[in-house]
């Protein structure tokens, strides 16, 4: 029979790969869902756009003809949501080894770019359209098709973004939102023919404007949160929380702070972490220790902590423990702290060690930083304060 410990690294190594296939087997069932209600959108849009296309020609109606455009740079978004997936769901290699889940957000902001372009070209097509006017001539059968067309866009849209939202693919969502636009677009064409039927009075040109606008704005509001996402943003508060509670559950750890998580695509993230542990470790406790944290997190939240980071806790010194608490007070009586945490006492050095989380809310958040030495300071002035200034990057 083995030893404890080798049963505890084959535990861990049956662990690491049920979580290796257990993140496979999700990331298969994202890919076909997103490929699934993109391809739904393509037969779609393709299928309104040629109705729509004709009804349009046929009517002299340009907001028609724009819409029927509009349904074919949707259908060009469904592919390439299609493409980006496919290419975000490329293996790693040796030129990008944290592999190629950022494709998704590229191909997002190309559908942005489709979008401001559609509607900068609907716009100056009814600028056009407002200079030379053409009567418009309504039939039943292009108002019922425009109903239909409604309908079909309502629940596609809806479809596309609850899909979008649930996988976390922002190219979907972003098709979603658009399909939902086509709705209320469509719905505004038919009130247009209702007033020109009703007062004989034509508003197509003028709708066209109104649409183009309206294209241009969403266009442009998407590209803004793809770059964004590119540029970079904290990670997502309930994710930090809960990665936090996963690692403040073993009986070791006294706190969790400092959580980095990079993100490589649409749930995919590598990150970093800090924890208070007793300073009556071993090396070798901690090594078992941090292995556990890892692999639990890996499994819980699909989350892989490249590095852990150690604060050392004063547990035999009761003074020590006394001058944590009143030092915890003068620091969090500071405006704008957020936090302190990895507070040890070095006696022999004279040392006081601490890090303080200071808020972005901070109007100045290095003279925040100040005022926090300036009062530790004057309350232990035979001691070396070494308080770093620190951010919390899932700051709520």
């Amino acid at each position: 029979m083995g030893t404890l410990k080798e049963a505890e690294a084959l535990l861990q190594e049956q662990m690491n790969a049920a979580g290796a296939e257990q993140a496979a087997q999700k990331a298969a069932s994202r890919d076909s869902r997103i490929v699934r209600a993109s391809a739904i959108g393509i037969l779609a849009n393709v299928a309104l756009a040629a109705f729509k296309a004709v009804i349009g020609t046929m009517t002299h109606s340009i907001a028609i003809t724009l819409d029927a455009v509009n349904n074919l740079s949707d259908a060009g978004s469904s592919v390439i949501t299609i493409a980006g997936t496919k290419l975000a769901g490329k293996e790693p290699d040796k030129k990008h080894p944290f592999g190629y889940g950022r494709v998704e957000y590229l191909s997002a902001m190309l559908i942005s770019v489709i979008v401001l372009y559609a509607g900068i070209t609907s716009l100056t097509e009814s600028v056009k359209s407002i200079l030379h006017p053409e009567t418009p001539d309504y039939s039943a059968a292009s108002l019922v098709i425009i109903a239909a067309a409604v309908i079909v866009k309502l629940m596609l849209g809806t479809y596309a973004r609850r899909t979008g939202e649930s996988t976390h693919s922002d190219s979907l969502v972003n098709s979603g939102r658009d399909a939902l636009m086509d709705a209320v677009i469509s719905a505004s064409t038919l009130l247009a023919a209702g007033i020109y039927l009703i007062f004989h009075v034509s508003l197509e040109a003028w709708l066209g404007a109104v649409i183009a606008l309206v294209i241009v704005k969403s266009g442009v509001g998407m590209l803004r949160e793809t770059l964004s996402e590119i540029l970079g943003e904290r990670a997502d508060a309930k994710l930090a929380v809960a990665i936090k509670k996963t690692v403040t559950g073993f009986p070791q750890v006294r706190g969790a702070y400092d959580l980095i998580l990079n993100n490589y695509g649409p749930d995919k993230f590598n990150g970093s972490i800090h924890i208070d542990v007793p300073d009556t470790l071993s090396a070798a406790d901690l090594d078992d220790l941090l292995r556990r944290i890892q692999v639990k997190v890996y499994m819980d939240h699909h989350v892989v902590l490249t590095a852990i980071g150690i604060y050392s806790v004063n547990t035999h010194d009761p003074e020590a423990a006394a001058m944590e608490q009143h030092v915890r007070g003068l620091v969090m009586a500071v405006p704008h702290v957020l936090q302190m945490h990895g507070f040890y006492v070095d006696k022999p050095h004279h040392v006081l060690r601490f890090d303080v989380v200071i808020s972005f809310d901070s109007p100045d958040r290095h003279e925040t930083y100040r005022q926090v030495v300036k009062r530790v300071k004057e309350a232990y002035p035979d001691y070396l304060i070494a308080g770093a200034l620190d951010t919390d990057y899932s700051e709520l």
